[in-house]
C-alpha cells in the first residue's frame, strides 16, 4: 500500500478512539496461554460497545504447539470450548487461520479466516471494522497483502512488542512472526499499538482476587478461575498477567488506555525499534487503568 494515497485528515480521523459501539473481529492464539480466554468473554460480556463480528484462530508455537499450524488448530478448539461455556457457541462464526508463518510478501497464503476478514472489510458500514488482534499478526498482515484495499476500511489494536522506551521489541506475538509484525508497521494501515512490557504489564491479578469476584459465576467463571490456578503449582504471593483484555478495555472506555499519536516505529531486523520522524502515524498505549478494566470485566462476569 501506497501510505500517500490516504490524506493524513483521514488517517488521524480512523485513529481518533471510537465515541460508540463498533464492530469488531477478535484474532486470537486462544490456546497458547490464558489470556486470550479473559479477552474473549470480555468482549462477548461488553454488548453495549463491541458487536463481535467473527472470530479467527492465529497460529503459535510453544511448548503448548507441535508446530504453528497445530497452534492454530487448538486455538480454534478453545475458541469453540470458550463460546459453549459462555452459551454462544451458535452465535458467533469462528475461522481457521495461518497454517504457518508469512514467509513470501509476494506470495501469501490465504485461509478461510483471511478471506472473511477481506469480505467483511469490503462491506459498507457507516464507520471502520475494528480488527482486534491478540497474538502474532500474520492472519491480519497476510489479508493486508492480499488486499491491500481493505487498508482504508479497518483499525487494527493489536497487543504486541513492547513499550517504545524498551531496549528490545522481543515479545512473543511480535517474535513469532517478525516478518508479519515488520508488515504491519510498515504498510501504513490505521493501528492501535499496544504494548506488553511497559504498559499492559500492570493487568496483574491473583488467584485470591478470582476466587473471590469469578469463581461460581458461571460456567464460564469457573473455568478461567481454573485454567488460571493451573498455571502455578503454588500461588502463595503469585501474580498473573493477563495482558489481552487491554486491548478491548480500549473499546470499552479509552479513557482506561490512555493513548498518543506517534510515528510508526522501524522494526529492525535485531527486533529493536528504530525512528524517522518522516514516518506515518498510529496511535500507542502508553499505560492501563488496571483496577477500572478488572472492575469492569468483574462486575460483566456478575451476569
Amino acid at each position: 500500500m501506497n501510505v500517500s494515497t490516504r490524506s493524513l485528515a483521514g488517517t488521524l480521523a480512523l485513529l481518533e478512539p471510537p465515541a460508540g459501539k463498533v464492530s469488531i473481529v477478535l484474532d486470537t492464539d486462544t490456546f497458547n496461554e490464558i489470556d486470550d480466554q479473559f479477552a474473549l468473554t470480555y468482549a462477548v460480556l461488553s454488548p453495549e460497545r463491541i458487536e463481535l463480528e467473527a472470530i479467527y484462530a492465529a497460529p503459535f508455537h510453544n511448548e503448548r504447539s507441535n508446530d504453528p499450524e497445530d497452534g492454530m488448530l487448538k486455538s480454534y478448539d478453545e475458541i469453540l470450548r470458550v463460546l459453549e461455556r459462555l452459551g454462544r457457541q451458535q452465535q458467533y462464526p469462528v475461522f481457521q487461520g495461518a497454517r504457518a508463518w508469512l514467509s513470501d510478501l509476494a506470495q501469501p497464503e490465504s485461509s478461510p479466516a483471511m478471506e472473511d476478514l477481506i469480505a467483511r472489510a469490503r462491506q459498507e458500514r457507516s464507520g471502520p471494522l475494528y480488527v482486534v488482534a491478540i497474538g502474532a499478526i500474520t492472519n491480519i498482515a497476510t489479508a493486508l497483502l492480499l488486499a491491500p484495499d481493505i487498508a482504508s476500511r479497518i483499525v487494527v489494536v493489536w497487543l504486541g512488542g513492547n513499550a517504545l522506551f524498551w531496549p528490545s521489541a522481543k515479545e512473543f506475538n511480535l517474535q513469532q512472526d517478525p516478518r508479519a509484525s515488520r508488515h504491519l508497521f510498515d504498510c501504513g494501515v490505521p493501528l492501535l499499538y499496544v504494548p506488553c512490557l511497559g504498559v499492559t504489564d500492570h493487568l496483574i491479578t491473583t488467584q485470591a482476587e478470582l476466587e473471590r469476584f469469578i469463581k461460581g459465576r458461571g460456567a464460564i467463571g469457573d473455568y478461567l478461575f481454573s485454567i488460571y490456578s493451573e498455571t502455578h503449582p503454588d500461588h502463595f504471593a503469585y501474580s498473573r498477567v493477563i495482558w489481552d483484555i487491554a486491548p478491548l478495555a480500549w473499546l470499552v472506555n479509552p479513557a482506561w488506555v490512555p493513548s498518543e499519536i506517534v510515528h510508526s516505529p522501524i522494526l529492525t531486523s535485531e527486533l529493536t525499534y528504530s525512528y524517522d520522524a518522516r514516518r506515518h502515524f498510529i496511535r500507542y498505549a502508553y499505560m492501563v487503568n488496571r483496577d477500572a478494566i478488572f472492575a469492569d470485566l468483574f462486575r460483566k462476569l456478575e451476569g
